[in-house]
């Protein structure tokens, strides 16, 4: 007896394989819809960028937001390779509260590495990629310009003023900016800067849609020590009455928070840069992945 099935052909599984993708694209066409145009700042550190593979991932991630319309800044650290070129060179770190004593020995490596051989290499992949991505720094055209931030720490600079004008001229152009975080002070000398603090700031100057940090954990725990107290999403004011009890590296990420979206930023992310295509998947999915960070309840993601 017909039960009105056909029989199965070598077909049929990549038929079913291509309405899967089909589905996926039709869920996430209202999300490109909604933010053509805007703009999103992206940190992008940890092991997303010190993985290969990972690395990929996140290139194409933001090839694909440019490509449907959206604007993405790139602003990296790069903490590990300085630790790792001055290792090479033979100059032993040294701290004072948790950050690096940058002398003028030091600066010059840093200046090598942060604005030459990562905003380089980020660059090139994400050129590879599709992206037509420009490597800049803080210091072309006065974009960030700052104070020295201790005098124990030597040119440590502490963010006072930024110009987004540069930045705007290549966003308007479809160009994907990679911006290094070193800056000009005001005595015209080049100062080493937070790159968490710089990617708050630039995505308060460009008045972005979303402000993205790229992590090594999932998310932002409710208690650091507990791995299923993940928050999905919480709002600004709940952030802002438990942000000082965070310590080590998640703390200047959730600070730049509080600071950027109170200066107007609508929405902000904390991701695992170890999830495949974490970008898209917060973006582009009702569920999300990471910690979302919104004004206030009932906003959509």
């Amino acid at each position: 007896m017909s039960t009105g099935h056909s029989r199965p052909t070598p077909l049929k599984p990549r038929i079913a394989s291509s309405m899967g993708k089909a589905a996926i694209l039709m869920e996430a066409l209202p999300y490109i819809r909604r933010f053509a145009g805007t703009t999103v700042v992206v940190k992008y550190g940890g092991s997303a960028m010190d993985d290969p593979t990972f690395a990929k991932f996140f290139a194409q991630d933001v090839t694909l937001l440019s490509q449907v319309g959206i604007k993405v800044v790139v602003v990296h650290g790069g903490g590990p390779q300085i630790t790792a070129a001055m290792k090479r060179e033979g100059i032993a770190p040294t701290w004072v509260d948790g950050l690096r004593v940058t002398n003028r020995r030091t600066l010059e490596l840093v200046r090598r590495v942060l604005g030459g051989e990562v905003n380089g290499e980020i660059t090139r992949m994400l050129g590879a990629s599709g992206a037509r991505a420009v490597g800049i720094s803080g210091v072309d055209t006065g974009m960030l310009r700052c104070r020295q931030l201790d005098d124990r720490l030597g040119r440590v600079g502490d963010l006072v003023e930024v110009n987004p004008t540069i930045l705007t001229h290549l966003l308007d152009a479809g160009m994907t900016p990679v911006v290094a975080p070193l800056g000009l002070g005001l005595d015209e000398n080049v100062y080493n800067l937070n790159a968490d603090t710089v990617a708050g700031a630039l995505a308060a100057a460009l008045e972005a849609q979303k402000l993205v940090f790229l992590t090594d954990v999932e998310g932002v725990y409710r208690d650091p020590n507990d791995r299923s107290s993940l928050i999905s999403k919480m709002t600004l004011s709940e952030l802002a009455f438990i942000v000082d009890r965070f310590r080590g590296g998640m703390l200047p990420k959730l600070r730049s928070v509080v600071a950027a979206m109170k200066d107007g930023v609508a929405q902000a992310h904390i991701l695992d840069g170890r999830v495949q295509h974490a970008l898209l998947l917060e973006m582009f999915t009702p569920e999300g992945i990471g910690t979302m960070i919104i004004h206030q309840e009932g906003e959509s993601p």
